[in-house]
């Protein structure tokens, strides 16, 4: 039996249902099953709108972990993904249970498969400085700097993505060893497990998954959400947090940085992207089982595939 599973997809592909579903076939077969989230938006309290969190019934009906532990102002790293996940198997599975790891933050999967070495401690004087320079420059003249100094990084990376240029900029500041060195490959083999992959075969139908959910989270108050925690008075538009998917967007909405008018589109637009993103990443992968999430049997599939696997 595999010690455990996981499963994976774009947003918007059904994997909250799907796991859900799993938890229930195995608890009518005598074995229980507890879901570790892969998801960095999901670990933050208070933002439940914007990250589709799983609703207080779905969290009761099977033990979640790696969901509500930290404040907005806080930040949480692959490395700290890790080293939980590490121990949270260990716990599930001496309880007799089946952990599956569920989500889409890709850069957390490919941190637990292949493993990373410890990197350095934030600096805020490190972080302060690159700020400023940013301020200066901007961020595409920051990622060029950071083409020379770490190209693998660099190529991974969007020219506008703050966070992680800023990350990689200090890392190489505080350790002189870009950001890339210290990714190694050693957790996959210690403890190789299935990934059962959602993957649409026709893009169209996730895109349309996508507005609906948009749609429907600005229905059930997505900007009043956002609108709470911009009151708090301790949450800038920089942190983690608040560069979350939705979130930027409906930040620089009430920022008056582009009309209120466009805000539907600009959030659909950066949640596709995130999805094409989501998908180049699964398909790199070519020992991951694929399930397409269009399918009319999907659910049905990926079901008859668990069996298997166990």
């Amino acid at each position: 039996m595999t010690p455990y599973l996981m499963l994976a997809g774009p947003t918007a592909s059904g994997k909250t249902a799907t796991v859900l579903a799993i938890a229930e076939r195995m608890d009518r077969l005598g074995l229980g099953v507890e879901i570790i989230s892969v998801d960095s938006a999901l670990v933050y309290r208070h933002m439940n709108i914007g990250t589709a969190k799983p609703s207080p019934q779905e969290l009761a009906a099977v033990p979640h972990h790696l969901i509500d532990i930290l404040e907005p102002t806080q930040a949480y790293s692959a490395a700290a993904f890790v080293k939980d996940v590490a121990h949270l198997l260990q716990d599930i599975q001496g309880r007799g249970k089946l952990p599956i790891l569920t989500g889409g933050t890709m850069m957390y999967f490919k941190a637990w498969l292949e493993g990373m070495d410890e990197m350095p401690a934030s600096d805020p004087q490190v972080r302060a400085a690159i700020e400023a320079q940013a301020q200066t420059k901007g961020w595409p003249a920051l990622h060029a700097e950071l083409a020379k100094v770490d190209p693998v990084t660099a190529q991974r990376l969007e020219p506008h993505d703050a966070q992680r240029i800023q990350r990689a900029l200090e890392v190489f500041e505080i350790s002189g060893q870009p950001l890339s060195s210290f990714h190694n490959r050693r957790m996959a083999s210690a403890m190789p497990a299935p990934m059962i992959s959602l993957e649409p075969e026709h893009r169209a139908w996730l895109h349309e998954r996508i507005a609906q959910r948009f749609d429907a989270m600005l229905a059930q108050g997505l900007m009043e959400e956002i609108s709470t925690l911009r009151l708090r008075g301790d949450l800038t538009p920089n942190l983690p947090s608040m560069r979350c998917v939705g979130y930027r967007q409906g930040w620089e909405a009430l920022d008056g940085l582009w009309p209120m008018a466009e805000l539907r589109e600009r959030g659909i637009a950066a949640t596709r992207q995130l999805a094409k993103r989501q998908i180049t990443w699964l398909r790199s992968m070519p020992e991951r089982r694929v399930v397409h999430c269009d399918a009319p049997d999907a659910l049905g599939q990926v079901l008859r595939l668990v069996d298997e696997l166990l």
